[in-house]
């Protein structure tokens, strides 16, 4: 694409932004409409009409209008490619400031436990305990929350079943075991819980009340 001679003038453009929004439209209209003054230019000049001078003028403004919008858009493309970039490189650093503090502890964990030669087995499990607490604080805090699947009815939209156990005490198709927890990103899923589904067994039937019958 022809860029505009005048850099100067598509510089201070670019920095305080286009004028104008993309559109393919209204690009195939300028250049319908250079198409239909360049016709008429033509015309005039068989004819010998003194209009071919102002129509010629008329193009050249068209043009230059139609290279400005180029322009405009050229700036656009590459300031939203730049701030897509900027944002898939950059955009998770406040989440990595904030568990920071939780590798801090952890590896406070970890060494005190070494320093300890194995004698603190229940203080290294308390403190991955701790550790592990603040870190689903620190996720909470920027939308991710758990899914909850034991004793709830299976939803393949959320649960991935990973094998079925037979088990008279609850419905049919309940999450009766989480192989791994689930994870949501605000209403996005990130990871269905992976889960094991209740089925009834070879001797009964499901009980909705009551304990299952000999």
């Amino acid at each position: 694409m022809s860029r505009d001679p005048n850099d100067d003038t598509q510089a201070g453009e670019e920095a305080s932004g286009p004028t104008l929004a993309p559109s393919d439209e209204l690009e195939a209209a300028l250049a319908e409409a250079v198409a239909s003054v360049e016709g008429r230019q033509a015309g005039a000049a068989e004819a010998g009409e003194p209009e071919g001078e102002a129509a010629s003028e008329d193009v050249a403004a068209l043009k230059d209008q139609l290279l400005r919008l180029h322009a405009d858009f050229e700036n656009l493309r590459r300031r939203t490619l730049r701030e897509k970039d900027e944002a898939f490189r950059y955009g998770h650093e406040n989440l990595v400031k904030d568990l920071l503090p939780t590798v801090d502890n952890l590896e406070r964990a970890i060494d005190h436990a070494r320093q300890e030669q194995g004698g603190d087995v229940e203080g290294l499990v308390q403190g991955v305990d701790l550790v592990l607490r603040e870190l689903l604080g620190v996720l909470g805090r920027h939308g991710v929350e758990a899914i909850e699947a034991e004793g709830k009815p299976f939803d393949p939209s959320i649960h991935e079943a990973m094998a079925q156990a037979p088990d008279d005490t609850v419905p049919a198709n309940t999450v009766v075991q989480v192989f791994q927890t689930g994870y949501r990103l605000r209403d996005h899923l990130i990871r269905p819980a992976r889960v094991v589904v209740s089925k009834p067994s070879q001797e009964g039937g499901v009980m909705d009340e009551g304990p299952p019958s000999d």
